[in-house]
């Protein structure tokens, strides 16, 4: 072929010819793509199609040739070749449609081969603005820019404050919350953590280097052993932030892990200390009080003694009215309270002469004062058992078969609920039923004591049982909806692209045999775990609704690029009933009609795959 334009039709002046080579060897300088445009008569007996690949074949066009051929009598064209990359099918097509064959269709021969060159440059650079128009562009791109960051950078620093003042007052074990902030706010919390606890460990050392001297060593062991945890948990959070400030870098999600994993050992570390804050607090403050606390203590030393002798001669009574095994629990208490009594006497006399000692040496009062207090305290209990005991053992007696009753009703209830129960459930199911086997009505105090402890801890274990079992229903519930959902929107999506495939793009299929294929899996998890089989039903409803829209949206697109026409073969082909040749690469011959309906090839759909190039091969009747 010779010239890129040849007019045998004679439908061009020297003007318009000139306008037309201006377009067509812009497109070439700017992209290398040759355009050769043929305005002819007729095509003669053949097809445009067939017309235009001899033609091209016969020219020996290459990879970057495209060709226009134009019978103005025969008000037919075809477009043939192969664009470049950076062309998409959709914009020729959109190309021709919109434009080409609206120029020819007004005889606008010139405007036809002009507006088909400036359109593949236009799709070429991806929309064909000017490089002035882009520098200008970018000027006040660049400008807004500089405004938008400044506006932004304030902004962002504002709700950086904020938001790291409510990340002081987390909690620092609440790792689901604090993972929610952003990077920079962690980083920032943890170095103020980090400076915190320094602070607090040293000061602690202090605090506690003076109570030892004051005290002695065995009075403050509980506050060592907790700042040395503090200490190491300290030294852990040093570690990791050196492991953040390192030359290694880490991604965003290493140091997220890292951050968490800081501000729970501060918190950690921190809670050691405040955990004896108060311990520590009382023990300094014991001394102060110490000459009224060992009176106290004296009074209550003449208090308890004072009551052993009716203690003594309860206890007597009680041996005449029961037998000896339901006194097992209280026949030592008496002598106990006794030997509690006179162990309480021992450390008020060491303490008060321990005080006698000069400031800095009468720390071993505190030791025994708490020492006092606490041999005080059991002594009572002792007594107070002693003189309840008739009663207590009454109570128990007739409680016993009511609390039995019960046990053996939450037994029955619990075995409902095994599949929910787990190791709890089932441990508390077996001591139960040892209770039960093992219950001795001759000691009526221990036996309604089992019973109720074994009863506590199995109604502990069908709540927690039958929450979960709650859990679970609720979560099939919640899945066969889901699975419904998504099921009606697959369905939904499915039969539009069957009835309208001739019109759907791949975006949407993609989305419905996403949605298909998550719908499969939820059915095949739903048995085993239902928590992931609800995740992928959820999935496969959002696939579905996706796929309906997007094929939706396929469809109109398709819609307004087809002509007006008669005779039903434009449903045929958007149903997929006739085949376009453009989607199986087997246009042959071209569709009758008149102005406004494209020629293109068309053939029945039948079984097997999809064929097809890059080559463009498009035109039709004008």
């Amino acid at each position: 072929m010779g010239p890129q334009l040849v007019d045998s039709a004679d439908v061009l002046g020297p003007a318009d010819e000139q306008r037309v080579l201006g377009a067509v060897d812009a497109l070439y300088r700017d992209h290398q793509v040759k355009l050769w445009l043929v305005y002819v008569n007729d095509f003669g007996s053949m097809s445009a199609r067939d017309w235009a690949a001899r033609t091209a074949e016969l020219s020996d066009f290459g990879d970057r040739d495209l060709l226009l051929a134009v019978a103005v009598d025969d008000r037919g064209y075809w477009f043939d070749g192969i664009p470049p990359a950076s062309i998409t099918d959709a914009e020729v097509e959109s190309l021709l449609a919109d434009t080409v064959e609206p120029d020819l269709r007004e005889e606008k021969w010139a405007q036809a081969g002009i507006d088909t060159a400036e359109g593949l440059g236009a799709a070429a650079r991806g929309g064909g603005a000017s490089s002035g128009v882009l520098v200008l562009t970018a000027l006040a791109v660049v400008v807004a820019a500089g405004l938008l960051v400044l506006v932004m950078r304030r902004r962002r620093h504002a709700k950086d404050r904020a938001e790291l003042a409510t990340a002081r007052g987390m909690d620092p074990t609440d790792s689901a919350a604090l993972s929610r902030l952003s990077l920079p706010t962690l980083h920032a919390l943890s170095k103020e953590r980090l400076v915190e606890i320094d602070d607090a460990v040293r000061t602690s050392e202090e605090e506690l280097a003076l109570a030892t001297g004051e005290f002695g060593e065995t009075a403050v062991t509980p506050f060592r052993n907790a700042l040395n945890a503090a200490r190491a948990a300290t030294a852990k959070a040093f570690a990791l932030r050196q492991q953040l400030d390192d030359a290694v870098p880490e991604t965003p999600d290493q140091q997220r892990a890292l951050l968490l994993d800081l501000l729970a050992t501060t918190g950690k570390a921190d809670r050691e200390l405040d955990a004896q804050v108060a311990d520590f607090d009382a023990m300094r403050d014991l001394l102060i009080d110490a000459p009224a606390r060992l009176d106290a203590l004296t009074r209550t030393v003449v208090e308890l003694t004072a009551r052993l002798p009716a203690a003594d001669t309860e206890l007597a009574r009680l041996d005449a009215t029961y037998p000896p095994a339901m006194l097992t629990s209280v026949r030592d208490n008496v002598r106990m309270a006794r030997e509690r009594i006179t162990f309480a006497q021992n450390n008020i006399d060491a303490a008060r002469d321990v005080l006698t000692k000069p400031a800095g040496q009468q720390g071993g009062a505190v030791a025994a004062i708490r020492a006092a207090e606490a041999a005080l305290g059991q002594a009572r209990t002792l007594l107070d058992t002693v003189e309840h005991a008739a009663s207590d053992i009454q109570q128990a007696r007739d409680g016993l078969p009511a609390a039995l009753d019960e046990l053996r009703a939450d037994l029955a209830a619990a075995s409902t609920l095994t599949e929910f129960g787990g190791t709890q459930l089932s441990g508390a199911m077996a001591t139960a039923t040892t209770t039960l086997n093992t219950v001795d009505d001759a000691d009526p105090l221990g036996a309604f004591h089992e019973v109720v402890t074994a009863d506590a801890d199995l109604d502990r274990a069908i709540a927690a049982a039958s929450d979960r079992k709650l859990a679970v229903e609720d979560l099939r519930r919640r899945l066969d909806r889901t699975l419904l959902d998504a099921t009606s929107r697959i369905d939904a999506a499915s039969s539009f692209i069957t009835t309208r495939r001739g019109g759907v793009d791949a975006e949407a299929r993609t989305r419905l045999a996403q949605a298909q294929r998550h719908l499969d899996q939820a059915r095949q998890q739903a048995g085993a775990d239902p928590e992931l089989a609800l995740r992928s039903a959820q999935a496969a409803a959002e696939s579905g609704g996706r796929a309906l829209q997007e094929a939706e949206a396929s469809v109109r697109a398709w819609e307004t690029r087809q002509p007006m026409s008669g005779g039903g073969q434009t449903g045929a082909v958007l149903g997929g009933i006739l085949l376009d040749g453009l989607l199986r690469g087997a246009i042959s011959g071209s569709r009758g009609g008149g102005y406004g309906s494209r020629g293109g090839g068309y053939r029945p759909g039948s079984f097997g795959g999809s064929s097809g190039s890059r080559r463009v091969s498009r035109g039709g009747r004008f």
